[in-house]
C-alpha cells in the first residue's frame, strides 16, 4: 500500500487508498486507450505512444480523473480491467 490521500473533483471529494503508482495508472490508461482505439479507429487520434506522453504530464489526481471511475465503477475495477 502506497498511502492514503484525498482527491477533490469538481463534484466531490473522495478518500483514495493510494495503492497504485503513477506508472501503473498511466499503463492502465494507455491500455484502455489502445483497446478503445482498436475498435473505433480515427486517424486523428493520438497513437498510444503520444497518449502516454500526454498522460505522463498529469498528476496522480488528474490520472485518476481520466479513469472516469466513481462509486459504482471503482478505480479497483478499472485497474483490474486495464492494469
Amino acid at each position: 500500500m502506497i498511502g492514503a490521500g484525498h482527491i477533490s473533483t469538481a463534484t466531490h471529494t473522495i478518500l483514495v487508498d493510494m495503492k497504485y503508482t503513477k506508472a501503473q495508472l498511466i499503463d492502465a490508461l494507455v491500455h484502455e486507450w489502445d483497446y478503445l482505439c482498436h475498435d473505433d479507429y480515427d486517424p486523428e487520434d493520438p497513437t498510444p505512444e503520444e497518449y502516454r506522453k500526454e498522460m505522463e504530464e498529469l498528476t496522480i489526481e488528474q490520472l485518476i480523473e481520466e479513469t472516469s471511475t466513481d462509486e459504482i465503477y471503482t478505480l479497483d475495477d478499472f485497474m483490474e480491467n486495464h492494469g
